[in-house]
């Protein structure tokens, strides 16, 4: 399974993906009675304790994530619902696959259904399959909106739902035990190259990325933030080597670093004099095997304003 190679622009203590990404899409022409007892609280908390269900190591959503979250989402939905597939989306191409630089704000969703219609009004077709009678899939998924002491680190965790539905870390050694909605915890690994701090630095190309044991945290505990790291403009690139819900922002939250405008993980809404309308996180590449040809292909997407502006002094 593919994963896109974000990358991230952190501020004071918060990290920074950007709004344009990459959707993958695949293609392929259509083929033809119970009694309980009630239970007083004391024997409810007996009953939780013996359970010794794992304890998440990040902290529950901020309060200020339920009204931002919501705004922007009602504002995603009426943008999305208006939004059109252009070429100028289009990255790649051919009969089998087609790879799009998803504006922010859209979900991917209206992007795959955005597509046949792209097709049609190019007048194409797929293997003699007319473009309005193509079964679209979507290969990958992104999120609505996608002063470190190291220049580079692995984070290895534990990650799954809290006992309130929420998405949270939690320690590798609890990865395999169930939690209270009776999923279980799933591990999940995200590389981390810092690219910025400050102005100083440079977006050097994507290449493979050679993990530093000795740079590779396994997470057991809560993690000890840095103040300072609060105070900083910093250019992050993130590698998932897993493909959790919420991975990179739950990791970049784990470092102290969440990702500017992303609230939901403790990113800043406001910040010298700006306010963010949706987190700085941007897929920069995507690089896999062709499913048919198996052939290595990587794409990128161009770099966003905000990540240019983090390399500025």
């Amino acid at each position: 399974m593919p994963f896109p190679l974000p990358l991230l622009s952190l501020q004071p203590a918060t990290l920074f993906f950007t709004p344009k990404a990459f959707v993958f899409l695949s293609r392929s022409s259509i083929t033809m009675s119970v009694q309980s007892d009630a239970i007083n609280p004391s024997s409810q908390n007996a009953l939780q304790t013996s359970q010794n269900y794992p304890v998440p190591l990040s902290p529950p959503l901020p309060p200020i994530s339920k009204h931002i979250e919501l705004a922007r989402a009602m504002s995603a939905s009426s943008k999305s619902s208006l939004f059109s597939l252009s070429r100028d989306d289009v990255v790649f191409e051919d009969q089998w696959l087609i790879v799009v630089n998803k504006p922010q704000g859209v979900y991917c969703e209206n992007v795959l259904e955005s597509v046949p219609q792209l097709l049609c009004d190019s007048a194409e077709s797929v293997a003699g399959t007319p473009a309005n009678q193509l079964e679209l899939h979507l290969a990958n998924r992104l999120d609505r909106d996608t002063t470190p002491k190291w220049e580079r680190i692995t984070l290895k965790s534990g990650h799954g739902r809290s006992k309130f539905g929420a998405w949270r870390v939690y320690a590798a050694s609890d990865v395999g035990r169930t939690l209270p909605g009776g999923s279980m915890v799933r591990d999940m690994e995200t590389s981390f190259e810092v690219l910025s701090i400050n102005g100083q630095g440079s977006l050097k190309e994507p290449s493979e990325f050679k993990k530093d044991e000795a740079n590779t945290v396994v997470v057991q505990e809560k993690a000890v933030i840095d103040k300072d790291t609060k105070k900083d403009d910093i250019l992050v690139r993130a590698r998932p080597r897993s493909g959790r819900t919420h991975q990179i922002r739950l990791h970049c939250q784990y470092l102290g670093i969440s990702i500017r405008g992303d609230v939901k993980y403790e990113g800043v809404h406001e910040w010298k004099g700006r306010t963010y309308d949706g987190h700085e996180l941007h897929a920069e590449s995507l690089s896999f095997e062709h499913p048919v040809t198996g052939l290595p292909v990587m794409f990128q997407a161009p770099v966003p304003s905000w990540a240019s502006q983090a390399l500025q002094p």
